[in-house]
């Protein structure tokens, strides 16, 4: 049986080498030549040099040393080709071309994944990322096939690496269910710290002083209630013992203040000695390292400690900000930190962000009790790369966070938000006028708000004001806690304001907002539209004071070096304009009653729900800042629980987009990140100019307008004639993320590419653990190494060199460029003509493009 078989196979064998005799027309080989033939990674010539676009579009070789040139051919990818000339097969040539395939799949498969095997053999951090670097999309996703490939095969040696497997199976599950809960819990936690701190600036339940105002009378067994207060709640007027009227505003509007500046105080000093990436919402930086940017320490422990506390205090301080959006950034620095438990995610920054989409959803599910708002959310408005696995992770993690935090039940009504509405009172055709113009007034307060608070935190960036963050916090402190405290509407957080202003009226209600002209004996008062009485009256005149206090407080307060959402700003403003309208629409029908334009609505009483347009117009304000469509809309009905709403939702919003779109292209997160020179490929725009690769690639000398480019040469690396001191110097004298691989500085016939921080790693490993590898060593990135060279010894790093970079020519189209950078989430691609290796573009070449053509300053596109 044993000779059978090697018969067998050394006929299949001679046979092969057969078949390639008579494809190359029975040229003689040597052995080494037959080698590196059967190996299906080169085709030789003796006489021919290498062939250029063959040679970049597909594999690369070498011309050794002393040796034969090689001409650099593609590999054959089934026998089917080599056979084309043979008519007819017997049994034999077909086992003979089996066997052929078996080989030459495997050397495929060896040699296109020599940059994505697993590594095991190369030092640690070889594939990984340096800070402020942009992450190669392709060849972490191929890096991550190939380590699921290899799992797989290995599932069969046996129970435990079976059992291997099936953990890396479901490890992405639990991983999103562990971020999920900890979200929960971690929201719970912050939603009643700042309901508390909130309410330590006015007074201190006496008997439980960790208890907030509501929680506190809740306990106590007094039937009867004067406004918020009860006899278990003492106010700071009441422990300092003042009990006139005068002197008692006066100490509470002391202690309002004085309670407020010292929170901010004390946020913007956590921020500035802990953790300073804890400012801001953090959504424009959550979209940047979505898109494959590297930020190290934006997502770590210290920023999530600092950025939880800080919201709790800065919300509670009284400033015009929410905590809403940064529970997006709080709840993906839980993602990292719990992603580094699971290696296929910690070892691969692509894999990592699928991790951090479904964290971004739990982030807006446990801001706003919205699950499936939080995944749209995350799919339309953050993230860069979203597969269908990543939408149910996202929806699952985001699911878990929303019942995990509806267990806490942080605010005591069963809700995850305070302001859930509980009517259903119907909207007619009627009133899809006064919507469309809330959108349209939505969308203009969202333009004119992105346009000054871009402007003031520019001035911010290159002022002196910058140098001071912590005296900026206390006087906006101090000016908002100033005039905010003598209105209601301003005075109090901005989810109560939001809460009452969607609410409708009923008898218990006794705020002027329901100071309406009502007769309180009949029951049926409340079950339609009454005219306004003198408490509606003044209620007005506040809510415009506090619309335009909040408008223009939020410029200068987002930005700030605190934590500070934009969610629950915009929305109250949206919300005290809606309400407005609501109003104004509600006596317009009381007094056109009998009007055949509104007489449907006055069937046996009016009926005009000025909750419901406080409600639109919350969501057209948020949609004219943010820019959101689908997502924002979900939101709110999953919000408000007003699901037969959505209609004039989604009206208003489409309006809110349109007239802002019309006056600002950006959002407002897109604003800062081009305010803060982020290098984001924004998918959303549309590129339609008519330059090419040679107009953005460097180097070039070009005369572009009225500047003129002198780049310096490309600094490149040939595969077999550079020293390892040459290498070492290029290092030392460039600062670029990578080097092109060429066979020769003469030729400039492209072989591959080579990260530099692989490249330093590399060189270290070598210098520290091959032995006889000296400043002298020729470092080869070829497959093959001449048998009779002489000197010091090789190092060999063909294992970290990528074989197949992507490559363009220079007449490329940058429309086709722009597209794949976005789509294919690229590093780099190298521009090549006939095969020689002309030039490089980066992701930040194409950022400092675009900004040109839009006549901005290109410089601008480097982030600091």
């Amino acid at each position: 049986m044993i000779v059978v078989f090697i018969l067998k196979n050394l006929i299949s064998l001679l046979l092969q080498l057969f078949l390639y005799h008579i494809v190359r027309g029975g040229k003689t080989r040597n052995r080494w030549e037959l080698e590196s033939l059967l190996s299906g990674e080169y085709s030789m010539d003796p006489e021919e040099g290498p062939r250029g676009q063959e040679a970049a579009s597909t594999s690369y070789g070498a011309s050794p040393r002393n040796g034969p040139k090689l001409r650099l051919g593609r590999r054959f990818s089934s026998d089917e080709e080599l056979l084309d000339t043979i008519t007819s097969k017997d049994p034999v040539l077909e086992r003979a071309e089996q066997f052929t395939n078996v080989n030459m799949a495997s050397e495929r498969f060896q040699s296109s994944s020599t940059i994505m095997d697993t590594l095991e053999d190369l030092p640690p951090g070889i594939g990984q990322y340096d800070d402020f670097h942009t992450i190669d999309w392709l060849r972490d996703v191929a890096r991550d096939r190939t380590r699921h490939r290899q799992v797989v095969k290995k599932k069969q040696n046996g129970c435990l690496e079976y059992i291997k497997g099936a953990h890396d199976a479901w490890s992405g599950w639990m991983c999103v269910l562990l971020v999920g809960i900890i979200a929960g819990c971690l929201a719970g936690v912050i939603d009643i710290g700042a309901s508390w701190l909130s309410d330590i600036k006015e007074g201190i339940c006496m008997d439980a002083f960790w208890l907030n105002r509501e929680q506190c009378c809740w306990s106590s067994n007094d039937t009867h209630l004067s406004g918020d207060h009860c006899k278990q709640w003492y106010s700071w007027a009441d422990m300092m013992g003042v009990k006139s009227n005068g002197g008692d505003y006066i100490v509470k509007y002391i202690f309002y203040m004085l309670w407020g500046c010292a929170f901010a105080l004390t946020a913007a000093m956590f921020v500035r000695v802990f953790a300073p990436y804890a400012c801001g919402s953090g959504v424009p930086e959550i979209k940047t390292i979505l898109s494959g940017f590297i930020i190290r320490g934006y997502l770590g422990k210290w920023t999530l400690l600092t950025k939880s506390v800080g919201m709790m205090l800065s919300t509670a301080a009284g400033l015009s900000l929410g905590k809403e959006g940064p529970y997006v950034h709080v709840v993906c620095c839980i993602g990292n930190i719990i992603s580094y438990f699971f290696p296929k995610y910690s070892k691969n920054e692509a894999k990592k962000r699928e991790v951090l989409s479904a964290a971004s959803a739990a982030g807006v599910s446990v801001a706003f009790g919205a699950p499936i708002g939080g995944v749209l959310f995350s799919l339309e408005e953050v993230s860069y790369y979203f597969p269908l696995k990543t939408l149910w992770r996202s929806f699952f993690c985001a699911l878990a966070a929303a019942f995990v935090l509806r267990s806490i039940n942080p605010f005591g009504t069963d809700h995850l938000v305070m302001f859930y509405i509980e009517y259903n009172e119907p909207w007619y055709l009627q009133e899809l006028v006064p919507f469309v113009l809330i959108g349209a007034l939505g969308g203009l307060l969202g333009s004119l708000f992105i346009k000054f608070n871009i402007k003031w935190c520019r001035y911010r960036k290159t002022s002196a004001l910058g140098k001071y963050p912590i005296i900026e916090v206390l006087v906006i402190t101090f000016v908002t806690t100033l005039l905010s405290f003598p209105n209601p509407y301003t005075r109090m957080n901005s989810s109560e304001l939001i809460r009452q202003l969607v609410s409708r009226c009923g008898p218990e209600d006794n705020s002027d907002l329901c100071g309406y002209q009502r007769n309180f004996t009949d029951p049926q008062a409340y079950m339609s539209s009454a005219y306004v009485g003198e408490g509606v009256r003044r209620a007005l005149w506040q809510l415009f004071l506090a619309l335009v206090f909040k408008a223009v407080i939020t410029v200068f307060t987002f930005g700030m070096k605190v934590p500070a959402g934009l969610f629950i700003p915009s929305m109250a403003v949206g919300a005290i304009m809606g309400r407005m309208i609501g109003i104004g629409m509600e006596q317009l029908v009381l007094a056109n009653k009998d009007s055949a334009i509104f007489k449907n609505m006055c069937q046996g009483g009016c009926m005009v729900t000025p909750g419901l347009y406080a409600m639109v117009g919350a969501a057209a304000t948020l949609g004219g800042v943010t820019r959101m469509t689908v997502s924002l809309v979900v939101i709110m009905f999953e919000l408000t629980g007003g699901l037969q709403y959505i209609v004039p939702l989604m009206l208003a919003v489409m309006a809110s987009k349109w007239v802002g779109d019309a006056l600002c292209k950006q959002g407002i997160y897109d604003a800062h990140i081009r305010l803060n020179g982020y290098p984001f490929l924004d998918n959303k725009e549309e590129f339609t100019h008519t330059t090419i690769a040679a107009d953005v690639m460097r180097p070039r000398c070009w005369r572009y307008g009225m500047e003129v480019r002198n780049d310096p040469p490309l600094s490149v690396i040939t595969q077999d004639t550079m020293t390892l001191e040459q290498i070492e110097m290029l290092l030392k004298d460039t600062e670029h993320n990578g080097f092109p691989v060429v066979v020769s500085m003469d030729s400039q016939y492209l072989v591959g590419f080579v990260t530099r921080r692989d490249l330093k790693l590399a060189i270290a490993n070598g210098r520290k653990n091959v032995e006889g590898v000296v400043s002298d060593s020729i470092v080869y990135f070829a497959n093959q190494i001449p048998s009779n060279m002489v000197g010091p010894a090789p190092l060999k790093l063909r294992k970290i060199l990528d074989l197949a970079p992507v490559t363009i020519t220079d007449q490329t189209p940058m429309e086709t460029v722009v597209e794949m950078f976005r789509k294919l989430g690229l590093r780099q691609t190298l521009v090549t003509v006939n095969g020689r290796l002309l030039g490089v573009i980066t992701k930040k070449d194409v950022l400092r493009h675009i900004v040109q053509l839009q006549n901005q300053d290109p410089d601008s596109i480097l982030f600091n």
